[in-house]
């Protein structure tokens, strides 16, 4: 196991040194928190793929492969249908708005009333969202290391939010670009392969696995949409992913790298479920599905290779924790600190002072994701959660007022009132991991959004005429920070 430790060390070395050299290329509030927006294809490709890829993608993912079979590919398909759906159709719109949040989005398009509100259903979701990722760190550096549970969170998530604090979006993309790289060889081109062979074949599995593990619909339909309703949808609204559009040099580089990464879950998509099925060959009783990832890797890669392997796994999570954890403490700051201070800034001359700003606010989420992780022990809830309340709660207003322009500000703040309530009430009536708190509470959300509109005056003219100018491109981004909700 020398040769395994050695190549974790140095894959954690490495996203250290990434966030030094991140540091000195963040001198703006642009360049910490959307990277300047200047990626190019390759490197916005590989850092949005990295960013939706994630622990419950990757363990999660081979996971269900070893439950369901080859339809628990599902899960992650959903993820990647999304990311294709907001590239195609969404994409090129929202890098034009050039702003830094959703809650901006929504502050721009209804007239400066909606961010607060939105803004702290925002937060709670990327903060869960990054919470989930945290917790994953035990499992890993339980494989690895023998590790006790509090301290691998503690250390996975101190070298998350150490590169994270140090460079912003810039050390954030540094590192996804090699966490992808890292993903893909040590997944796609090594476990993948191998897993299959120690199976003895595909020919092999199907005879040794009942048929339904190579149903394509195997896992259920209700199962198949909730997950297109929670994971789909998801992608098309979560500040972490907005955030990463924010990135993109420029319109075509949104829709075409997009389109790319979206491609590239698919296979990932598949690939898990490839894996979860060898491993449900070679071991068919494993106590738990999540523990087939772990396992295969284990007992089956040889010496190197297996280092490999689990720094791709490590990988999958710091993607996905890193870009929650942004996501998070530019929320916090920009939507609702900023906006409950009431303060709004009329120049640049203190742009660097928003550098250390952000990154204070990092630092200060960071450290509450690492306690908030501690305390939580179900991943699976955590995650639901964040997705319950973020599809609950936006999916409506954003969507609407992207789509319809009747929309309201009043509408969109009854949607995500009662959509957000609805969920979490939904959730403690049926329990958390029932689908009916996002069924009914994105009913109630849409209900509430059209029905109040419509009974509401229309947003001024003078309000949407800015918003086309923005969508268009045609307009200038603001210096200022968004309007706060009392003025």
């Amino acid at each position: 196991m020398a040769v395994d430790y050695t190549v974790i060390v140095v894959y954690l070395a490495g996203m250290l040194a990434m966030g030094w050299w991140g540091m000195r290329r963040a001198k703006s509030k642009s360049d910490f928190l959307v990277a300047g927006r200047r990626l190019g294809p390759v490197m916005y490709s590989g850092t949005m793929a990295a960013i939706v890829l994630g622990g419950a993608s990757t363990i999660g993912g081979v996971g269900l492969g070893y439950q369901y079979g080859l339809s628990g590919a599902w899960m992650v398909f959903t993820i990647g249908l999304g990311l294709l759906a907001l590239s195609v159709f969404f994409s090129a719109r929202i890098a034009r708005l050039k702003v830094y949040t959703v809650s901006e989005m929504l502050d721009l398009r209804y007239g400066g009333r909606a961010g607060l509100i939105s803004g702290v259903v925002m937060w709670a979701y990327t903060l869960m969202l990054a919470v989930t990722s945290t917790i994953a760190y035990a499992t890993i550096f339980d494989v690895l290391f023998d590790m006790n549970r509090t301290l691998a969170i503690v250390l996975g998530g101190s070298i998350v939010v150490a590169y994270s604090t140090l460079g912003g979006m810039w050390s954030i993309t540094l590192t996804d670009m090699v966490q992808f790289v890292v993903k893909t060889v040590g997944v796609l081109l090594l476990l993948l392969p191998i897993a299959v062979v120690k199976a003895g074949g595909f020919s092999e599995m199907k005879a040794k696995l009942p048929t339904e593990y190579f149903d394509p619909l195997g896992i259920g339909g209700e199962t198949i949409f909730t997950y297109v309703l929670i994971y789909t949808f998801g992608m098309l609204i979560g500040q972490d992913i907005w955030q990463r559009v924010f990135t993109a040099r420029n319109d075509r580089t949104a829709k075409w790298g997009g389109t790319v990464a979206g491609t590239y879950c698919l296979v990932y998509a598949l690939a898990g479920a490839v894996i979860g099925t060898a491993a449900k060959v070679l071991y068919p009783k494993l106590p738990s599905a999540d523990a087939a990832f772990a396992t295969i890797v284990k007992d089956e890669l040889p010496v190197g290779v297996r280092g490999l392997v689990l720094a791709a796994a490590l990988a999958a999570v710091m993607s996905t924790s890193s870009g929650a954890l942004i996501a998070c403490a530019t929320v916090a700051n920009n939507d609702i600190w900023s906006r409950l201070r009431g303060v709004v800034k009329r120049d640049t001359a203190g742009d660097h002072d928003e550098v250390k700003g952000n990154r204070a606010f990092i630092l200060v989420m960071g450290i509450a994701v690492i306690c908030t992780a501690i305390a939580i022990d179900n991943v699976v809830e955590a995650l639901t959660v964040a997705y319950n309340l973020l599809v609950g709660g936006l999916l409506v207003p954003i969507l609407g007022g992207l789509l319809w322009k009747r929309g309201t500000v009043h509408g969109a703040l009854a949607s995500v009132v009662v959509g957000g309530l609805a969920v979490i009430g939904l959730m403690a009536s049926y329990g958390i991991l029932a689908n009916e708190p996002v069924y009914y509470g994105l009913l109630l959300s849409l209900a509430a959004y059209v029905i109040v509109s419509l009974a509401t005056p229309a947003t001024d003219a003078a309000v949407l005429a800015a918003w086309r100018e923005r969508l268009a491109g045609r307009d200038a981004e603001p210096v200022s920070e968004p309007v706060p909700v009392h003025q």
